[in-house]
């Protein structure tokens, strides 16, 4: 690993990367059970999750909630920054109130626990990130990444700390949270630079940087080079210290992974070889370890995994699938160590990229980015059955759709 190394610079400049291509291009039910690898040893019945069932539901919130459309700017038909619109938590009816300008391809979206800055990559050549006050839609600064192709972003659960990926470059940042929710300068940069690429890759492409619900670990899935890296990140200075890597099979692409609420799992989706994988993981060692490949119910056709998510009380997981433009629907097993295939339904839309729930769980949205179309889909608590809920929301590029 190269700590704070500067990346090599791509001509391509904030145009078409691979990203972007796959997203311009022109564009069965089944039922598969796969366990994950088994657990650590010191893992105890007392720290397994609950029943699925357990979890009582979400308060269902009264009147219309937010919802924030991120997109690219510099490509022909993108949007002019991040879509502002609301959405109605009973029929799922999606209304445009605007756009926020200033933030130059705001590809993806986080908000601070507090509810009151919300973050945006901004995915050109010099890569940053930029903080927003929602009161008030003010543009709070920008700071610089340390890289080119900045993807993804999350933050940590204390609210003190952005955490960033770098896709061209391959490096994951740090910045810190100051109380007003402005970032600061930046306090670490990781390159990968080993292991080697994996087939097919040019060089390390880092796609994810999120938070293990230990709050003590942070991982950084790298689609280059095949590994899922996790490291330690110290509360009081913001820097990473590598304590493990989980190597996914050469080729796999490993994109973007999302934990079980009972914290012993994960589902990593792979974008180059169309698979799903369940992960264990070790709140105390941080070491995430992979099971074996699954199908996404795609079948042999060209399909580009985006990402998972699940729902809070564990029960259900979707992914999303670009090129099959469907959800996969997988009942969760085990406590979560297995995923049980049941369905795929179609996404109302062309390369579903991003899928969030809403706060309550009973709403489920997808950004399309070839459409240009962000969808919404009722969530049975019961069955996990998803129901459109109406006609498509139109939104240039929609690649990053934030329900709040």
């Amino acid at each position: 690993m190269n700590r704070g190394a500067q990346p090599a610079r791509d001509s391509s400049g904030g145009g078409w990367t691979r990203r972007r291509f796959l997203g311009a291009a022109t564009a069965a039910t089944a039922v598969t059970t796969i366990p994950a690898p088994a657990l650590p040893e010191q893992t105890s019945d007392a720290a397994r999750p609950a029943p699925a069932d357990a979890s009582p539901p979400p308060r269902r919130p009264v009147g219309p909630r937010p919802l924030y459309v991120g997109t690219y700017t510099s490509v022909e038909g993108g949007g002019r920054g991040i879509g502002l619109a609301t959405y109605d938590p009973e029929s799922g009816a999606v209304t445009g109130t605007g756009t926020l300008t200033g933030v130059p391809d705001p590809s993806y979206l986080a908000v601070h626990p507090d509810g009151r800055t919300l973050y945006a990559v901004d995915e050109r050549q010099d890569g940053s990130v930029t903080a927003v006050r929602l009161d008030g839609h003010r543009i709070l600064g920008t700071r610089s990444t340390g890289g080119a192709g900045p993807c993804h972003l999350s933050v940590h659960p204390s609210g003190r700390w952005l955490l960033s990926a770098n896709y061209l470059s391959g490096s994951v940042a740090v910045h810190p949270i100051d109380a007003r929710g402005a970032l600061g300068e930046r306090t670490d940069l990781v390159t990968h630079t080993s292991p080697p690429p994996g087939p097919r890759q040019q060089g390390p492409h880092a796609h994810q940087f999120l938070t293990a619900p230990d709050g003590g670990h942070v991982l950084a899935v790298d689609l280059g080079t095949d590994t899922v890296y996790t490291y330690r990140l110290d509360p009081s200075r913001g820097t990473l210290t590598e304590v493990s890597r989980a190597r996914t099979r050469a080729g796999a692409g490993p994109r973007h992974l999302t934990f079980h609420p009972g914290g012993r799992f994960a589902y990593l989706a792979n974008e180059v070889d169309n698979t799903a994988v369940v992960c264990a993981y070790d709140p105390a060692t941080g070491r995430l370890t992979p099971g074996e490949p699954q199908s996404t119910g795609t079948g042999a056709g060209t399909n580009y995994p985006a990402q998972f998510a699940v729902t809070a009380d564990g029960a259900y997981a979707y992914l999303a699938n670009r090129g099959h433009n469907t959800l996969t629907r997988y009942a969760v097993e085990a406590g979560g160590a297995r995923l049980r295939l049941l369905d795929t339904v179609p996404v109302g839309g062309d390369f579903p990229r991003h899928l969030a729930l809403s706060p309550d769980g009973r709403l489920l949205f997808t950004a399309n980015q070839r459409s240009g179309t962000v969808s919404v889909f009722h969530v049975d608590r019961a069955s996990g059955e998803l129901r459109l809920a109406g006609e498509p929301f139109a939104s240039p590029v929609a690649v990053c759709a934030l329900p709040l």
